[in-house]
């Protein structure tokens, strides 16, 4: 089935979006900006970016082929040397666009199968998008059945999804690059965990220019902790500063409508390396994933979505995230946002909100968004391009996956032009 957010909201098991970047030498340190050269963040305005939605409507509705991509979630985006684009999704369907009607008999696009077998939906799918913003190709694996994910599903079940991705050294300081792509792998689970109970972290290696699939690592692996509820995956968000990778993570407690904000750094070049990796304690970095605290707590009106991003708007960083504490629907409706002057905090916020448009639907009030990601490749003058996933949560009864196949404009990215300001601290 495919993954609907959950009343709090994950990717895909539903998903969510963060923070930015620090200057010179302070940009690796531990310390806050002792120049005031920081500010807080605000969201000024924000429009709707038709021509990136248009582009994955238009991919997602070419019959040329029918084992490509044509709608998924969890939507992540990594520029390549080349000037190339590789976009990233969790749950992917493939199979067959049909022109409406619709078998209900709505004016709306549909996808079926070729066979009489129920399209097909892969764990994941990476898409390339071509120098010139279109969209060309999709990746994805080979198994007896058909088309698989592009990032195989582990020997021992469950599967990945992938988040953030980075083009690095191959080792530290080596001329070549290869793509590092953070996975999460997650198993089967029932109750509160019917997205997937969380197992670990994990970094797959992909070759530059072909993007061939090398090899993956588990690099915080998560199951010695007992209690699903407090495993934290990372990837969430990633931001090279100054010589590392910031790497952002997310608990997922499901008592709780948010998750808590961890940190990990790790040098360039060793993103694939468990050695190289270093967790936040509250005051040192230090190998040992358990002892990681907190950069952003969960209680009263502040936390974040287990999926958010981080990226750099002067030396602030800036963190989105779906209003989980907001109340009501509104962590299935509205974005908010946190600010902060080095990675590790202090956060301040929640501060300001924007409601991103819905795909028109039949049933709107069931129509959910969630996990809203920067894509700060794309930034121009009119602002850092944002995308956010939706999906239907309709009501017991009513599979998902069929209301998604029968209007296919309901699991596909949206996108965003958002331009910030400084505010008051």
């Amino acid at each position: 089935m495919s993954k609907a957010p959950s009343p709090r909201t994950t990717t895909a098991a539903a998903l969510l979006l963060a923070a930015a970047v620090l200057v010179g030498a302070l940009r690796g340190a531990d310390a806050p900006d002792p120049a005031g050269r920081c500010t807080g963040r605000r969201i000024t305005s924000w429009s709707a970016d038709s021509r990136q939605t248009d582009e994955f409507a238009r991919y997602g509705n070419d019959n040329a082929r029918v084992d490509d991509w044509t709608g998924g979630d969890g939507t992540h985006s990594v520029r390549l040397p080349d000037g190339r684009t590789l976009w990233l999704f969790s749950d992917t369907f493939l199979d067959r666009i049909q022109p409406p009607p619709n078998p209900q008999g709505e004016n709306r696009r549909w996808r079926t199968a070729d066979n009489g077998r129920p399209p097909y939906l892969r764990h994941n799918s990476a898409v390339l998008m071509s120098r010139t913003g279109r969209l060309e190709r999709t990746l994805t694996g080979t198994t007896a059945t058909g088309p698989g994910p592009f990032f195989p599903d582990p020997a021992d079940g469950g599967w990945r999804w992938p988040v953030r991705a980075r083009v690095e050294p191959r080792a530290p300081g080596a001329r070549g690059k290869v793509v590092r792509v953070l996975l999460w792998n997650r198993a089967p689970g029932t109750g509160p965990w019917v997205f997937g109970v969380p197992r670990g972290t994990e970094v797959a290696t992909l070759s530059l220019p072909d993007l061939r699939l090398e090899g993956i690592r588990d690099v915080v692996g998560q199951r010695a902790v007992t209690d699903p509820g407090r495993r934290v995956l990372y990837g969430a968000a990633a931001v090279d500063d100054d010589g590392w990778t910031y790497v952002f993570g997310a608990d997922d407690p499901p008592s709780a409508p948010g998750s808590s904000a961890y940190l990990a750094r790790v040098p360039a070049g060793r993103l694939a390396d468990r050695g190289g990796w270093r967790f936040w304690d509250g005051a040192h970095w230090q190998r040992r994933p358990e002892r990681a605290v907190p950069v952003l707590r969960a209680g009263g009106r502040r936390a974040v979505g287990s999926a958010f991003t981080v990226v750099a708007d002067g030396p602030s960083w800036v963190l989105f995230t779906m209003d989980t504490q907001g109340g009501g629907a509104a962590g299935m409706r509205t974005v908010t946002s946190y600010w902060s002057c080095a990675p590790q905090g202090p956060w301040h916020g929640p501060n300001g909100h924007l409601t991103p448009p819905r795909p028109p639907a039949a049933d709107p009030g069931y129509v959910a968004v969630y996990n809203p990601q920067a894509h700060p490749e794309f930034t121009t003058g009119k602002g850092l391009l944002l995308s956010y996933d939706t999906n239907w949560l309709g009501p017991p009864g009513i599979p998902p996956d069929a209301r998604l196949n029968g209007d296919v404009d309901l699991y596909r990215p949206r996108f965003l032009r958002v331009r910030m300001a400084p505010s008051a601290r």
